[in-house]
């Protein structure tokens, strides 16, 4: 049953959108000044990140029950978490794409229009803007600090990557009647979504939103090495 209370764009939705990027922009001005801070961040926000999984899990199975197949960690923010903590502590290429475009395309969407069933002040409200908020801070930092930046190509590495992953979970809906990742209906609440047609439409124009969006997001990559290169020639 939904019993949220709260309002798209309100004052307190507009707060926690900019306090995203704040943090970010703020912990990359630590590290770029010292980068002796710059493991420590790391740490923290890949602990962050973990510890409030597994209290949101905790709470979730302890209060609601394990009720398979429901309540598993098959959304892409769910997968997002756990390639930024990667991408923190290693650092590797190959991890850090994916959680860097996923992450802004989609824990962003959702910090934008977040689908929320509880009261804004409960925990489950909370979990929800700290985990997507996590999200979107640490890959943000990550490029900030210049600690890493996109590769050509990543774009349709990292959306062949989704697609691979949405038909496990759309194989895994088929069989046991979920809709993870909204892949079978929409969203209860308002969301994007709602624009974009009936099922299955709206998943395919989602496949182009996305497309679209993870171009959006390569384009300043693209810019800045174009602009080192012909200042190197």
């Amino acid at each position: 049953m939904r019993t949220t209370d709260f309002r798209l764009f309100s004052l307190i939705h507009i707060a926690i959108l900019a306090a995203v990027p704040l943090m970010a922009s703020s912990l990359a001005a630590v590290a770029r000044a010292d980068r002796r801070y710059a493991r420590r961040i790391n740490l923290c926000l890949s602990a962050i990140l973990t510890v409030n999984e597994i209290i949101w899990y905790s709470y979730r199975y302890s209060t609601e029950g394990f009720r398979f197949p429901e309540g598993l960690p098959l959304q892409l923010c769910d997968a997002m978490v756990w390639m930024a903590v990667a991408a923190l502590l290693s650092r590797a290429q190959w991890v850090f794409e994916p959680a860097f475009l996923i992450g802004i395309a989609g824990a962003g969407m959702a910090l934008l229009t977040p689908d929320l069933w509880a009261p804004l002040r409960s925990y489950p409200s909370i979990y929800f803007f700290l985990a997507h908020g996590a999200i979107v801070v640490s890959v943000l930092y990550l490029v900030w600090s210049k600690a890493r930046t996109l590769q050509p190509g990543c774009v349709w590495r990292v959306f062949a990557t989704v697609n691979l992953f949405a038909l496990f979970v759309g194989t895994f809906n088929a069989i046991f009647h979920t809709n993870y990742m909204y892949l079978c209906r929409k969203p209860q609440g308002a969301s994007v979504l709602d624009y974009f047609g009936p099922w299955p439409v709206y998943v395919a124009v989602g496949e182009l939103l996305a497309l679209g969006l993870l171009w959006v997001l390569w384009l300043p990559f693209s810019w800045v090495r174009r602009r080192r290169g012909e200042a190197g020639g």
